[in-house]
């Protein structure tokens, strides 16, 4: 079963966020920040989730691999990964408005993924990082 979504997807040691939000809600440039940190692109724009089982996987369609935009700048080259499991879905159109917030989950093709709402903290990017390197206590 697979599914492409308007979402752009990052990857951080092998464990994949997928940043979902309307046009213009800052998908493509929370991925730029999280790119200057460590993260490799996965996709921009469009995500393709494909369940394999209890797991999902995040790939780019062909035609924009590769490619992120950057407003104001244009199409950027990106190396790019594919094939990674989906680990958090984060929502750019919903801020957070909890210190600790509480475990939320959504469900993409039949599975339950950890959802995180969006923060306008200058330290959001730095924390999504360790996130997905380490995880949450819960």
């Amino acid at each position: 079963m697979r599914e492409v979504l308007h979402a752009t997807s990052v990857a951080v040691a092998g464990r994949g966020l997928m940043i979902r939000g309307a046009s213009g809600s800052g998908k493509s440039g929370l991925a730029l920040e999280l790119m200057a940190r460590g993260a490799q692109l996965i996709a921009d724009d469009r995500t393709i989730v494909t369940r394999e089982g209890a797991l999902l996987r995040l790939s780019v369609p062909s035609a924009i691999e590769g490619m992120i935009e950057a407003r104001a700048i244009g199409l950027l080259h990106a190396p790019h990964v594919t094939g990674i499991p989906l680990v958090a879905v984060l929502d750019m159109d919903v801020a957070e408005r909890h210190r600790l917030p509480p475990n939320r989950s959504t469900r993409l093709l039949g599975v339950d993924v950890p959802l995180l709402h969006n923060s306008a903290s200058e330290y959001f990017p730095a924390g999504l990082v360790h996130y997905l390197k380490s995880g949450r206590r819960e």
